[in-house]
């Protein structure tokens, strides 16, 4: 298959996934799906599986238990019977046999112990991999200036991070020192959440600091305090889509682009700049700045 039809492949495939992502409140049907890619219904079933690996009935299942998972979590006054007649399902009993058949917890017991690693793997799919091989991401080499921001510093598993941006975004509104308007947004990843124990998991939440905070961030109930994100060059791309397959664009700078660069990489991890802090966005429409810091 030329290129150019690879590419074409991908992007009908794209669609695909982006209208199941905002539809996984309605029924979706194979010949819906068909017609958003573009290919015959009486194949798409087939090609559906051979490029995502698994049957399109399973992938829209995964999306709706990822969603509920994650609402199970971050919304904890939010009742399982609602959680699961949200996602689609007839009754609390039908969304506990395939939540447990899928991720080997009850939603209760998920909620109480939620494993990052062992979750994140559900939704590692062929497809996400090729689609970032057959991209041709816009990599660009800027130069950052030094930047005093306000740090609530997350230890543990990544899927209570919402907590942690909770008490940030607390801190923020009370000490009027970083406003999310005006001043940026970061996230400072220290290991990959991909490979990493929930326990050793370690990712500093980051916001501006205006002028009038002077480079200091008084005492306060949320333990925030103050670091500095080093100035210097980056290389920089912009993920499109949410925030837990932003791995995916930083495999893209280290795997492909990186080694045919002939870049360094500075000690100092990769981060995150956050442009949209809108919780109503759709998650496929969410932009972030990826930064990889080089020598």
């Amino acid at each position: 298959m030329s290129n150019e039809k690879t590419d074409l492949y991908a992007r009908r495939f794209a669609q695909v996934f982006a209208f199941i992502e905002q539809h996984l409140d309605s029924p979706l049907t194979v010949e819906q799906l068909s017609e958003v890619a573009c290919f015959s219904r009486f194949h798409f079933h087939r090609q559906f599986s051979l490029y995502c690996g698994i049957s399109i009935s399973r992938y829209v299942m995964l999306m709706r238990l990822k969603r509920a998972s994650l609402r199970l979590i971050n919304k904890s006054q939010d009742k399982v019977i609602d959680i699961a007649l949200d996602a689609g399902f007839e009754n609390p009993e039908s969304f506990s046999r395939a939540f447990k058949n899928t991720f080997g917890l009850t939603p209760s017991r998920f909620r109480k112990e939620p494993v990052w690693v062992d979750w994140q793997m559900h939704f590692q799919f062929p497809v996400r991999e090729i689609q970032q091989r057959m991209e041709k991401m816009d990599v660009k080499i800027i130069t950052v200036e030094p930047i005093k921001v306000a740090v609530l510093e997350h230890f543990g598993d990544p899927l209570r991070m919402n907590k942690t941006v909770e008490s940030f975004i607390e801190w923020r509104i009370a000490s009027g020192l970083s406003d999310y308007t005006t001043q940026g947004t970061y996230g400072v990843p220290y290991s990959d959440p991909l490979t990493t124990p929930g326990e050793d998991f370690r990712f500093d939440v980051c916001g501006e600091l205006s002028t009038k905070a002077n480079d200091h961030v008084p005492a306060n109930p949320q333990g925030v305090i103050c670091k500095t994100l080093p100035g210097g060059r980056c290389a920089v791309v912009r993920h499109v889509g949410a925030y837990d397959r932003i791995s995916d664009s930083v495999y893209y700078l280290y795997r492909q682009w990186l080694p045919q660069s002939g870049e360094e990489l500075r000690d100092f991890p990769v981060y995150f700049r956050y442009l949209q802090l809108d919780q109503q966005l759709p998650e496929h429409e969410l932009q972030t700045d990826v930064l990889l810091p080089l020598k």
